[in-house]
């Protein structure tokens, strides 16, 4: 039964790095864009779940490599956001009334 179970997750995390990769290629999200790596990280875990009932070691260290890379562009893409948040914040123009 647990086999199935990781068979389905893996399928299912390879359908997310695929559509990610769709996305991208037909620009429809950025590969600087939080959903872009998030998409990644999660379809390597989910991949990593299968690999955990089936073993391959090539396919765990790609994917753990895949998880990491994809785990730092979540978190560079997030500051990324939280600078321009703040610098628009910081920078919003003043409007002055026409007295």
């Amino acid at each position: 039964m647990m086999d199935l179970v990781a068979n389905i997750v893996g399928m299912i995390g390879v359908s997310v790095l695929l559509i990610a990769y769709y996305l991208l290629q037909i620009e429809r999200i950025p590969g600087t864009s939080v959903s872009f790596s998030f998409c990644n990280f999660l379809g390597a875990l989910m991949i990593l779940f299968s690999l955990m009932y089936h073993w391959n070691l090539s396919s765990v260290l790609i994917e753990i490599a895949w998880a990491l890379i994809s785990l730092y562009g979540v978190f560079k893409a997030l500051r990324r956001k939280k600078v321009f948040t703040e610098k628009s914040e910081k920078f919003e123009p003043v409007l002055k009334s026409a007295d």
